[in-house]
């Protein structure tokens, strides 16, 4: 029997019950044609993953170590950048990063797969099988050994089992769900401008569930980029009028992990955009129609985007009996190191880290992953020379928020504030930063003003 997942990938029902016993018929995979080099496995090609593998295949290049990267999609999109995606002021497919050339740029290997499952006591990752759109196998189940193995396979949404949301929301966790809510909103536009009858309750109606940054960062783009597809000569109905955003927000405030200034300021603009803001309450339910809040309260709405909450995957929860919290991350100390195992490493917003003197894990932020790659090189190279392993310090350089071309607002080290075009320009660094880290500096800079010269004979908005 075959079922299909989400992100139309045909697996066999075998597989993601995590049966071992597949896998134990199964031959290990040489990772190298060397086997005295030092095998590290990475596990999630996100921004954390991404960077260290490229690190180290810069750094170590062919020597010493074998680096393989799996992950189960082909292309890489800086995660922070999918409200764009979804809302069209980015294109997807210009932006991504084929792991296949880059590895082969970058001295590393790339491996098509999801992990699954390990074998802690033989050191062995289990990845399943990759199926195309029509069910034909592309890639068969294998077992790859490793010395030094690292998750970084970042987070999803957590929809806390609410009803209906798993089947009428949109998630942003992957490019894929992404352009899924682009199509719609699209179509949404499109339907609304040909039919003959009024609009029925709730249409050209959106509901953004979560007032995180990403929720708040949509709210912004799609008050500018519905507005801008309309400008394409979709003129039969008042899209200024019809148009309406609202996010809903559990806690008492927006951007609730955010300083207050940022959260204050943020909620001004949007309210002076139109979008309707409601905080203190929680969703109940998603129906295909709308979303209810508590036991009275009924939004209409055609399109629905969750946005609240997060948590590690589902599989890390049975992880050869490793120890994870109840969000699913990985318990690491302060090397980044699992509980229970000193081959196990995790980065990233799947990683439970609480270092000396805090009480409460590192934020699952960007520059987390980016610090902590960073440090797991170091790791590498002590374990490769059978030194002591460094421990971890983790340094806030703070938080930056962009309401598409709005506004910005930010707050750096020892609390400076900073908005406008200042903010606006530090958070558009922050990707050129992760760029730089991947790419290198010549062709990130390259790639830039292509970007730049490109945008004059692009339209403004994604448009199919």
């Amino acid at each position: 029997m075959q079922i299909i997942t989400p992100g139309m990938r045909l697996v066999p029902e075998a597989v993601l019950a995590n049966d071992a016993a597949l896998f134990r018929k199964i031959a290990e995979t040489p990772s190298h044609t060397d086997r005295s080099l030092h095998r590290v496995v990475i596990v999630g090609g996100g921004a954390g993953g991404l960077e260290l593998a490229t690190r180290l295949g810069r750094k170590f290049g062919k020597r010493q170590i074998s680096v393989t990267l799996v992950d189960r999609n082909r292309t890489h999109v800086w995660k922070p950048l999918l409200h764009e995606v979804a809302s069209g002021t980015l294109n997807a497919s210009t932006e991504a990063i084929e792991y296949i050339a880059h590895a082969s740029r970058h001295h590393y290997r790339y491996r098509i797969g999801e992990v699954v499952g390990i074998d802690r006591a033989k050191r062995q990752a289990f990845v399943a099988p990759s199926f195309d759109d029509d069910g034909r196998q592309i890639i068969p189940p294998r077992v790859l050994g490793y010395d030094t193995l690292v998750m970084a396979v970042g987070s999803v949404c957590n929809d806390f089992d609410t009803p209906g949301a798993l089947r009428n929301a949109i998630a942003l966790d992957t490019v894929s769900q992404a352009a899924r809510f682009n199509r719609r909103m699209i179509n949404a536009c499109l339907r609304a401008n040909a039919q003959y009858e009024q609009l029925s309750p709730g249409q050209l109606h959106c509901v953004i569930v979560g007032a995180g940054a990403t929720g708040v960062e949509l709210a912004a783009e799609l008050h500018k980029s519905m507005r801008q597809i309309a400008s394409h000569n979709l003129d039969n109905i008042n899209f200024d009028k019809l148009i309406r955003i609202t996010i809903i927000e559990a806690e008492p405030r927006i951007l609730p992990a955010l300083p207050e200034h940022m959260a204050r300021a943020s909620a001004h603009l949007l309210r002076d955009l139109g979008v309707q803001i409601r905080c203190g309450i929680k969703v109940t339910e998603v129906t295909a129609d709308g979303v209810r809040l508590g036991d009275k309260i009924f939004v209409a709405a055609e399109l629905v985007v969750w946005s609240a909450g997060i948590k590690a995957p589902d599989f890390l929860k049975n992880l050869d009996g490793l120890e994870t919290d109840r969000i699913n991350r990985l318990i690491v100390d302060d090397t980044l190191r699992a509980k229970g195992d000193e081959n196990v490493f995790a980065i990233g917003d799947c990683a439970n880290c609480v270092l000396p003197g805090q009480d409460s894990p590192l934020p699952p932020r960007a520059q987390t992953a980016h610090q902590q790659a960073d440090h797991v090189v170091k790791v590498i190279a002590a374990r490769i020379k059978g030194q002591p392993v460094p421990a971890f310090r983790y340094r806030d350089y703070g938080s930056l928020v962009s309401l598409a071309d709005y506004g910005a607002f930010g707050s750096l080290i020892g609390g400076l504030k900073i908005e406008g075009l200042l903010a606006r320009l530090m958070y558009r660094s922050l990707h050129k930063l992760h760029l730089r880290a991947v790419h290198g500096s010549l062709k990130t800079a390259l790639d830039t003003i292509a970007a730049i010269l490109g945008r004059r004979t692009r339209p403004r908005v994604k448009l199919h």
